[in-house]
């Protein structure tokens, strides 16, 4: 059922890049007075960004078959059931397969593109004007179709956390859905105007490459839409920034788990000392037994035998929870220094993220000021911004792409670096394996060590029926914790009761450990 919707998927795809050809075509035969190496580096751009958009459509065309194929013999209930989770799969797959070009386009043809206008206009070259025009025209045919892809995702995304949401009504699966649905929706109308932002800009291009009268107005409007979607995106990351700022706030203010946990330590190790104590006064008590002479000195052995064995039991047993709670101190310890680690991360690259978009906004600006000239980034000042923008935008996303590059590669090639306690690690794969999971960078991450920390904070938060041993201040000051990465009874929607019921409830285990992990990462 789904070969349909992907086949018109794809005719769109190459109708769009067909034409984008065809007009840069028409540039390179009737533009003589362009210098053959900026010719070359724009037909160049053009042709390796349509056969890599045309190779990913293959791919995923190919994809969609060998699932068809294993598909074939499921039940028509089976294949209804599984038909939008299908047709989201492989959208997410074909956007993610796009996202490398995308980042070329916008890391180096858009830029080249700008400063290239930027040249023509100052040498008066109208045969470069209008191949950087064609080219510019193909750039932001890329960037739409992989935005316009990321839309459809977002928004089926959005809707099947919200039916999620709706079916969890209360408890971690609901808060994580719910925050998913939200995300999502808001990913989905800012990605819906980024196409409108596109599509401006391919009209603009156009424009350009026939010398239409109305270039300006063209112009002017992508200028705008360009300046918009930046403040947009721009804002939205200061706004995740301030929520990243504020989580990392709420941890820091917990305070370091050694000071917190002081008294509840020197309590402990009291106990363990008077354990021990009263452990040597049974062996001191039972040496008085051996040198009694008399009757009844068998029954006096006996019972010094037995005070002494259970005065050691109370002596290890003090012993043991002392050091179980040690370790639970530098555990909490250290799961809190990773979760105030990662708000620092968050905030750094939207930040960073957030920075390049406010350029690119005035570089939009400076555009709609520009037009009638030269559009987009005509002049050093538009130049230098879209340059700007586009390195920031750029660093943020290469960042982010060799980051899980390296956290894949290590889930295969370590699987026991963050393996759950008790369970066996997989056989670690060969260096040429590993290096070739890594870059699956469509994969996400499932064996890592945000999944491990998850883990980490949920055995220490746990009720008595999972984490029997931990002390009740060391479980108190986890849920702390939780309630700081904002998982606490007013997110799930539950009473403070019944939300500690659901942290001793072991059905529940898997929901609560996604959920940390979610909110590690999050602002």
């Amino acid at each position: 059922m789904s070969t349909p919707i992907h086949r018109t998927s794809t005719r769109q795809s190459a109708a769009v890049l067909t034409s984008a050809r065809h007009r840069e075509g028409g540039s390179r035969t009737g533009s003589t007075s362009a210098r053959p190496l900026e010719r070359a580096l724009l037909e160049m751009q053009s042709r390796a960004g349509n056969r890599a958009t045309t190779a990913v459509v293959q791919r995923v065309r190919d994809t969609e078959r060998g699932d068809a194929a294993a598909n074939g013999d499921a039940s028509p209930g089976a294949k209804k059931k599984d038909y939008r989770d299908r047709i989201a799969a492989l959208l997410d797959r074909f956007k993610k397969n796009l996202e490398p070009i995308d980042t070329f386009i916008k890391g180096f043809q858009t830029p080249t593109n700008a400063a290239l206008t930027q040249q023509a206009a100052v040498a008066a070259n109208e045969g470069l004007k209008h191949s950087a025009a064609a080219s510019g025209t193909s750039a932001a045919s890329g960037n739409l179709l992989t935005e316009a892809a990321g839309t459809v995702v977002n928004g089926m995304d959005a809707y099947k956390n919200m039916k999620d949401a709706q079916k969890h009504e209360t408890g971690a699966d609901h808060h994580k859905a719910k925050k998913k649905a939200k995300t999502k929706g808001a990913d989905t109308v800012v990605g819906a105007a980024a196409s409108g932002s596109y599509s401006a800009a391919i009209a603009k291009e156009v424009t350009k490459v026939q010398k239409a009268a109305d270039a300006a107005v063209s112009s002017e409007a992508s200028g705008i839409a360009s300046a918009s979607i930046g403040v947009i995106k721009a804002t939205r990351s200061a706004f995740r920034i301030g929520g990243a700022a504020g989580k990392y706030k709420q941890i820091k203010n917990l305070g370091d788990p050694r000071l917190v946990q002081a008294e509840s330590l020197a309590r402990l190790n009291e106990s363990r000392m008077q354990a021990n104590w009263a452990a040597a006064e049974a062996y001191v008590a039972l040496d008085a037994y051996w040198e009694h002479e008399g009757p009844g000195r068998l029954e006096l052995l006996s019972e010094g035998i037995d005070a002494a064995l259970e005065a050691m039991d109370e002596a290890r047993d003090a012993a043991e929870n002392l050091q179980h709670a040690e370790n639970d101190v530098e555990q909490l310890s250290k799961v809190q220094e990773y979760a105030k680690k990662k708000q620092l991360t968050k905030i750094g690259k939207e930040a960073a993220g957030g920075g390049g978009e406010s350029v690119k906004a005035a570089a939009g600006v400076v555009t709609a000021v520009a037009a009638g000239t030269v559009g987009l980034a005509s002049n050093p000042v538009g130049w230098g911004l879209a340059g700007a923008g586009a390195g920031l935008v750029l660093g943020v996303t290469m960042y982010k792409a060799l980051r899980a590059a390296t956290k894949r590669y290590e889930e295969v090639h370590h699987p026991e670096r963050w393996a759950p306690q008790g369970e066996t690690p997989a056989e670690a794969a060969s260096r040429k394996e590993s290096l070739q999971h890594a870059m699956k960078f469509w994969k996400k991450v499932s064996k890592g060590e945000r999944q491990a920390m998850a883990r980490e904070i949920y055995a220490l938060a746990a009720g008595p029926a999972i984490s029997g041993n931990t002390t009740a201040e060391m479980r108190e000051s986890a849920r702390s914790l939780l309630i700081a990465l904002k998982s606490g009874p007013a997110k799930h929607k539950l009473e403070p009761d019944a939300w500690a019921e659901t942290l001793n409830d072991p059905a529940k285990t898997s929901g609560w450990i996604a959920e940390i992990a979610e909110q590690l990462a999050s602002g």
